[in-house]
Formats: structure tokens, sequence, C-alpha cells
């Protein structure tokens, strides 16, 4: 449970943070109203990172791993290049109709390209001559080291990768949690990239973490 001093601060952050849009507003009340685990949404200050993230690489093609309800593929569509392009990927059909209606909500939506399944079966069947500036892990933390195994060879020389829930609300640390699949799972891929000398990394402790990577250049 958060102290009262981390709720404050928490607020604090977010009053001398720039704004959401008021679609991105829409979506986080909307989710925490009908949608089944609301604190999945990347919400105000992670939205707003992610943005300024994606405005810093000027991304002509991303690709996300894990939808939700569509915020963070509209924070990310913030900073495409001129005719760049989206493709989020969701496994939950049951929640497409409402990630469609969410992506109307900005003239953004016209850049992403929504695909629903598994996206270990997805990404190999992606075109192979449009690699991707950017990448957004955010799905089956069971699976994240089979994310990066499939999309690190996808990356532009020059691209970022961007991992989320690296952190896993503390758990990634906590021997309460050696037999839980999805600790297990970022363990592993915390320890992979950890190990990995050909890239830069470094987990922002927003959040749940974010680990930013990109190739080392020499």
């Amino acid at each position: 449970m958060l102290r009262t001093s981390d709720l404050l601060l928490a607020e604090y952050i977010e009053q001398h943070s720039s704004a959401e849009p008021a679609y991105l507003q829409t979506i986080a009340r909307t989710t925490y109203q009908h949608a089944v685990n609301p604190h999945m949404l990347s919400g105000h200050v992670q939205g707003r990172l992610l943005a300024m993230l994606s405005r810093m690489i000027r991304p002509k093609h991303i690709l996300e791993i894990g939808t939700y309800t569509g915020y963070s593929a509209l924070c990310l569509a913030e900073g495409l290049a001129e005719k760049g392009h989206l493709i989020t990927i969701e496994r939950n059909d049951e929640i497409e109709e409402q990630i469609r209606h969410n992506l109307s909500l900005s003239e953004l939506g016209q850049h992403i390209d929504l695909r629903i399944g598994d996206a270990l079966q997805i990404i190999p069947s992606l075109p192979i001559d449009q690699p991707f500036d950017l990448i957004f892990i955010d799905g089956d933390k069971r699976e994240y080291l089979s994310y990066w195994n499939v999309v690190k060879d996808l990356l532009t020389a020059d691209g970022w990768i961007i991992a989320d829930n690296t952190l896993w609300d503390g758990h990634i640390i906590d021997p309460a949690y050696d037999r839980d699949a999805q600790t297990k799972g970022l363990r592993a891929f915390n320890n992979e990239v950890a190990g990995d000398t050909e890239w830069n990394k470094v987990i922002i402790p927003i959040r749940d973490g974010l680990t930013l990577l990109t190739r080392k250049t020499t």
C-alpha cells in the first residue's frame, strides 16, 4: 500500500507534468469504469513519458505488443514521423470493439493498425522490409523473453525497445513470488537483457518499471 507521502508525491508529479489530451482522459475514465484490471492502463505520467520518448525518437514505424484499451498506442503515436504508422497487437478479442472505439477518438488513430491475436504468431508474418524504429513490449509477462528474441532483429540499427512492468510492483525482488509465472517471466527477461553486452539498457523506476534498450554503436 502506498504511503500518504507517496500519494502526495504522485499527485505533485501529475500536477507538474503536461496534461493528458482530452481523449486520453476519456479513455482512462471509461477503462476504470468498465474494463477488467484497469491498473494495466499506462496512465497520465507514464503516458506523457511514452509520448515524449516517441517525440524524441521520431519513429516512422512503431510496434506495440499489448494494446489493452489503446491508451499507450495513442501516446506513442504522438511522436510518429510524417506518414508513419504503428502496429499494435492485442490477444484479447473481447475488447476489440472497445479498442477501435478508443482509437477513433483521436486523428492519431488513423495511423494505428490494430491486430488481434497472439503476438508470437503475428510478428513473424509482418513485412520484413519495414524494420521498426520503436518497439513497446507490454504483453503477457510470461512471454517477455520470447518477445525479446523475436523482435530485437526487427529493429533499425539506431532503434529503441521499451519494456513495461519490469519491476512488477517490487515482486521482481520478492522471494514470495518465486513461483509466480509472470514474475519468473519478467526475471528471465531482465536477466537476459542485463547480460547482453550488445545493448545499452536502463530501468526507469516509474510505476512498475520501464526498461529502455538500444544497440551499442561502438
